[in-house]
């Protein structure tokens, strides 16, 4: 798992510019699934069919990552930027990036004022992203461009997939864990479901642009007819001493069973399959009543005439930076809880309200 997660994390895929990992996502799994495509806004979309008929499944996880686009190059060769989905400006500073061009990827840094300067500024003070500029190196607006630089160039976070800690630990820090956790364990249920015999139909929904209001989901959904879908993202822990934090959910704990966020009160009898099967299976999981987030299981609800719908959460700390961490451990519960919900259906099972 930790190699798969290496591998989707250091694709280069801030929302609407997802294209790396569309590819590489529909490239993985060809030989697994009966149909694959990548619609006309990049959501990649696979159907697996079971070997006995059953209900019409939807797992969906979100590819895009949160990050900036260019806005402006300054005569000097500082880079303008806006924001793709949430960041806090808090964190900005000094922190590298890169720049997608159509070649290639460039280091850059988002810039700060040398420490010495401070004494003559408010050290209080949080500039907002507008304020603030990206690095790359070049001496002139004329470099920058020369680099293949243009408006509208895409940004991420530079940094890698690590251990965190040791081995031992089996935590792992880095960007895009939100939601490439939940792309990886998506991946790996179908690797595992092509070597059993499930019932019905499963259609493995990778989706776009959730970090700017679920819009991908919206529309591959609604192309789907459904009879029930899982969504699998991960959500903000509140296990450390901010004063903020209530101790409701922590990391290593095992898989969030969503009872309701701002976009969806998970439909009761989803909610109460999944939570039977975590016990009958001895697989560790925590209920998630945290109204700060949506998933794009919010969208999928309430496509066609509306499609039963629950969500698995992947335990996160740090979300929406270049250091987000997530358990392993947490990640196999929300692979082992899916996996025992495909294989508990059959042609008789029903999601009634």
């Amino acid at each position: 798992m930790f190699e798969l997660l290496k591998k989707l994390t250091s694709l280069h895929g801030p929302c609407g510019y997802e294209q790396p990992i569309s590819y590489f996502i529909k490239g993985y799994v060809e030989d697994l699934v009966d149909e694959v495509k990548i619609d006309p806004i990049g959501n990649v979309i696979g159907l697996k069919k079971g070997s006995s008929p059953g209900p019409k499944v939807i797992l969906t996880a979100h590819m895009d990552e949160i990050g900036f686009i260019v806005k402006k190059i300054e005569d000097n060769g500082l880079i303008r930027f806006e924001k793709l989905g949430g960041h806090d400006d808090r964190i900005l500073l000094a922190q590298k990036v890169k720049v997608r061009t159509r070649d290639t990827e460039l280091l850059g840094v988002i810039g700060t004022m040398s420490a010495h300067y401070v004494k003559f500024d408010d050290a209080s003070k949080v500039r907002k992203h507008q304020n603030l500029y990206i690095d790359i190196g070049a001496r002139s607006k004329e470099e920058v461009l020369k680099m293949g630089v243009e408006i509208g160039s895409p940004i991420t976070w530079a940094s890698d997939l690590e251990l965190l800690g040791n081995l031992r630990t089996g935590r792992v820090v880095g960007k895009g864990l939100d939601d490439r956790a939940g792309c990886a364990v998506l991946l790996s249920v179908l690797e595992k479901l092509s070597k059993k015999k499930f019932a019905g139909e499963i259609y493995f929904l990778f989706t776009v642009q959730e970090e700017v209001g679920l819009r991908g989901a919206k529309v591959a959904a609604h192309n789907i007819e459904a009879d029930v879908a899982i969504a699998v993202d991960t959500t903000a822990v509140s296990d450390t001493p901010e004063e903020t934090m209530d101790n409701s959910l922590f990391l290593g704990a095992g898989t969030g069973i969503k009872i309701i966020d701002f976009s969806l009160i998970a439909h009761p009898t989803v909610k109460e399959s999944l939570v039977t099967l975590a016990r009958e299976n001895d697989i560790t999981f925590q209920y998630e009543v945290f109204p700060g987030i949506g998933t794009d299981g919010g969208a999928v609800s309430l496509s066609n005439r509306g499609i039963p719908t629950g969500v698995l959460s992947i335990p996160s700390r740090y979300a929406h930076s270049p250091v987000e961490v997530v358990d392993l451990e947490d990640v196999k519960a929300t692979e082992q809880l899916i996996c025992s919900f495909i294989l508990s259906l059959d042609e008789k099972s029903s999601f009634y309200f």
